[in-house]
């Protein structure tokens, strides 16, 4: 039996996505181009391998003692090609994609494209959207090298390193009519709040918003949004109180015209790291722009 590198990546897809068609797009494969590759797998161990139960292709038992050989092959692989590829950060033209949330991308970015710029002229940065349901898959397979926040269920083959503790401050414009610097948590709470929501992220920035929905009445949360950066040009034009990450509002205060106060509540400080998957840990260029982002941010305060 000859199996190639082409069908364990769609079988390890397949493993981790439930889903003909996302497997394909995290492959970046036609799905009749898997399909057909699923269908050799298939004939070769005599087996259906997947097979739909609802919306999702389920595992067979077969699949599921397949896993672990099919896992390590691919674990192996990249070992041995990280060894014959050597990463000179000065010459290399390689880019780096990765996922934040703007919290993050306004904290990070201004420092990281300078020393890039200093140290690794040619070396490109691509941030792409976060993605949950597919952060896993997408570390994997290679589709993103690293992402940066707070993810406590990924799975033990995700390595983390903890950079930054984030803790947060509330924002008004400048001339707010009501909020003092020290507003009672009657005061707060009685004001107009647009908050930031990440439900179905996984982030642990929920655990801030669930602290907020407990101490707001209902009726006073206006507006949620996706974004910081939305949420704090609404404070700056209307007489809503929002909630953000501290180096987020330090950074959005001088441009905006906000004011920053602490919030009258305790909030949860959220650890930042950046996760990686284990089967990059050894990989020259992955190794090189963690260790760019633990110079630069590690142990910081948020």
């Amino acid at each position: 039996m000859d199996l190639d590198l082409r069908q364990l990546r769609v079988f390890a897809a397949l493993l981790n996505e439930h889903s003909l068609s996302r497997a394909a797009e995290v492959l970046d494969v036609s799905q009749p181009a898997l399909s057909k590759t699923l269908a050799g797998l298939r004939e070769q161990f005599g087996d259906p391998l997947f097979i739909r139960v609802g919306h999702r292709m389920e595992p067979t038992s077969k699949a599921l003692e397949l896993e672990p050989p099919v896992r390590a092959i691919l674990d192996q692989l990249t070992t041995l090609r990280a060894l014959h590829v050597p990463f000179d950060p000065a010459s290399s033209s390689r880019t780096f994609t990765f996922s934040v949330v703007d919290a993050g991308m306004t904290k990070i970015l201004p420092p990281l494209i300078r020393y890039i710029h200093r140290h690794a002229p040619n070396v490109r940065l691509q941030l792409v959207p976060l993605d949950v349901d597919r952060l896993e898959t997408s570390l994997e397979s290679g589709r993103i090298d690293f992402a940066m926040g707070s993810y406590a269920s990924l799975s033990k083959r995700i390595r983390r390193q903890t950079l930054w503790s984030a803790s947060y401050v509330s924002v008004v414009r400048r001339d707010h009519p009501r909020i003092t610097s020290r507003p009672s948590l009657k005061a707060f709470a009685a004001e107009k709040h647009v908050l930031v929501s990440t439900a179905g992220t996984g982030h642990a920035h929920q655990q801030a918003e669930r602290a907020l929905e407990r101490a707001i009445p209902s009726g006073n949360v206006i507006c949620r949004v996706p974004t910081f950066l939305a949420a704090g040009i609404v404070a700056s034009e209307t007489d809503a109180v929002v909630t953000v990450p501290r180096a987020m509002a330090e950074s959005l205060a001088p441009r905006l015209a906000l004011r920053i106060f602490a919030p009258p509540l305790k909030l949860p400080r959220i650890e930042i790291s950046q996760h990686w998957h284990e089967r990059f840990h050894r990989e020259p260029g992955n190794q090189w722009i963690r260790r760019v982002f633990a110079e630069l941010f590690a142990t910081q305060r948020g």
